[in-house]
């Protein structure tokens, strides 16, 4: 995509000017979490009456995110990325060239400024209601593990399963990658094994109905057969059949985002900007206990 040419005038006398970097990812999950980013930068821009630009960039030609007049810090007065896929040299980049950023949904240890939910806790949650429920042998279907968000999530599963002493079997670990049909494969190659878990926890909701949609195919009733967690409470899927999922604070995140931004343009944040959002269990339908 073309990088946007931004005509400003000098930083004296003008409204400050943040741009939204926003990766282009192709599934439905990750299209529900731009929509959500850009909702809360909106909702933070118009109350701060500030000027906003979003730029959409290929996922994986990061050397394009911050071409042209973005590392311009007369034209930008701050950058928002929505996800930055781990690649903190292009943040780096940023910081080089005298503009404020803020990172969403990569939290780090280093004196980053990050803004994210904190999805380790809440996969740990997930397969810990599961546990509570006299589930042993709980499988995961995991994101994209090139995501600090799919890599968050397994490892949230792995935390429960070592507190619980239940032993990791990585024979329940099926790449999704966020997608319907690897996840609707990982659910076949699940459901299918005669000795099959009596439970499962899918990274995204979009994996999750995937999951549901096997189990229906295959005769296996949920919850009584199979208990299902999914991830994202994204309002188009969840809600459908009331699915039992986290909803994440992402229209929060990106507020906070732009706010902490804006006080970073003022001189008045405290830096490094560290704040970690918890996600809601919502219990929804498609869990019981073991009988």
């Amino acid at each position: 995509m073309k990088t946007p040419t931004l005509q400003r005038p000098t930083r004296k006398g003008r409204k400050p000017l943040f741009v939204l970097i926003i990766p282009r990812f192709e599934d439905l999950a990750n299209a529900f979490y731009a929509g959500e980013v850009m909702k809360g930068a909106s909702i933070a821009a118009s109350r701060l009456d500030i000027d906003f630009l979003t730029h959409l960039t290929e996922r994986t030609d990061h050397a394009s995110w911050l071409a042209g007049d973005l590392l311009n810090p007369n034209a930008v007065d701050g950058i928002l990325f929505a996800d930055i896929d781990r690649d903190w040299d292009v943040v780096k980049i940023a910081i080089k060239a005298g503009i404020p950023t803020v990172v969403l949904n990569n939290p780090s240890d280093e004196p980053f400024n990050c803004i994210a939910i904190d999805n380790r806790r809440a996969a740990a949650e997930a397969v810990g209601h599961l546990i509570a429920q006299g589930h042993r042998k709980i499988a995961h279907i995991a994101g994209d593990l090139d995501t600090q968000a799919g890599q968050d999530r397994l490892a949230g599963y792995y935390d429960a399963l070592d507190v619980a002493e239940i032993a990791r079997d990585k024979k329940l670990v099926k790449k999704g990658g966020f997608l319907r049909t690897p996840a609707h494969q990982a659910a076949q190659a699940l459901l299918k094994e005669n000795d099959k878990p009596t439970a499962i926890f899918a990274a995204s909701d979009v994996m999750a109905f995937e999951v549901l949609d096997v189990a229906k195919a295959l005769n296996i009733k949920v919850p009584e057969e199979l208990s299902v967690i999914g991830f994202d409470n994204n309002l188009s899927t969840a809600n459908a059949t009331r699915l039992a999922t986290f909803e994440q604070p992402i229209v929060d995140m990106a507020r906070l985002g732009v706010e902490s931004l804006y006080q970073m343009s003022l001189g008045l944040a405290k830096l490094p900007v560290k704040i970690l959002l918890e996600a809601k269990f919502i219990k929804g339908r498609t869990t019981a206990s073991m009988k």
